[in-house]
């Protein structure tokens, strides 16, 4: 057999049990997602249809696929699931496969994929109710400070000054904005998300982010606004942006810095 192939086989398993792995901790997301904002337990009771009330059995728990075996329906009421659950397993298994195969088995890819997996929950749960728990950001931006000491990506004033610049510059713009328009710009959770990215990400990623977020919310944003009839009067979430601005940065932010300082005089 070719080197090459058998050599790349434990690389190809070790992207499928990443995939996997990722899809499973995503059906535990799901839980947080509904559960937290409501203040229920995240532990009991055992997950359950929102209609019947049944109990959902192991074999009906299986991210990805029990809902295409079920059809998207409960066995016991035939309620349907929202397409939500498997999206956010998938998801999750998608960025556990895309930082395996961009880190491998280095350590990094355990902070990355705690972050990730932050962002996510947050981005589902600020699509639901418009608001970014406390909860999750706070101790998120500790992580990110507390993991800078330990991993080479990013040193630990670099995570300061990411949190520095996403949390206290961010709070004073939108705070003048404020006060000048007498209506809330930024939200005080997205100033305290933009804080966290800048925990894991430093003061590059914070900047990088907000411009790709800003980028994004135009693209997204508007056409959202013309359909509803409502225009810039329509209310929509930002953590959402921010959050996909940042996992852009991951894997592709670096480059982009390369690709904007090449294209300078003298650079």
């Amino acid at each position: 057999m070719n080197q090459t192939i058998v050599a790349s086989i434990p690389f190809f398993g070790g992207q499928v049990v990443a995939f996997i792995m990722g899809c499973i901790l995503g059906s535990f997301y799901n839980v947080v997602i509904h559960r937290l904002p409501s203040g229920q337990s995240i532990v009991r009771p055992p997950s359950n249809c929102p209609g019947c009330g049944n109990s959902i059995a192991a074999y009906d728990n299986i991210p990805l696929v029990s809902y295409l075996l079920l059809r998207g329906r409960c066995r016991h009421c035939k309620m349907s699931i929202s397409l939500r659950y498997p999206l956010v397993e998938a998801c999750s298994g998608l960025l556990a496969l895309l930082l395996f195969r961009r880190y491998g088995l280095h350590p990094q890819i355990v902070v990355e994929f705690i972050f990730c997996s932050l962002l996510l929950i947050i981005t589902m749960i600020d699509f639901d109710t418009m608001e970014i728990p406390d909860v999750l950001s706070l101790p998120g931006i500790a992580l990110g400070l507390g993991f800078s000491f330990f991993t080479p990506r990013l040193s630990w004033w670099q995570s300061l000054l990411g949190i520095a610049l996403g949390g206290g510059i961010f709070y004073l713009i939108a705070e003048g904005y404020a006060r000048l328009r007498h209506k809330e710009g930024l939200g005080g959770g997205d100033i305290k998300l933009l804080a966290m990215i800048g925990a894991f990400l430093g003061w590059r990623g914070v900047v990088f982010t907000v411009l790709a977020s800003s980028v994004l919310g135009t693209l997204i944003a508007v056409p959202i606004m013309w359909r509803s009839g409502k225009g810039l009067g329509s209310h929509l979430p930002y953590g959402p942006f921010l959050a996909m601005g940042a996992v852009a940065y991951i894997f592709w932010g670096e480059l982009f810095y390369h690709w904007y300082f090449s294209t300078l005089p003298g650079m």
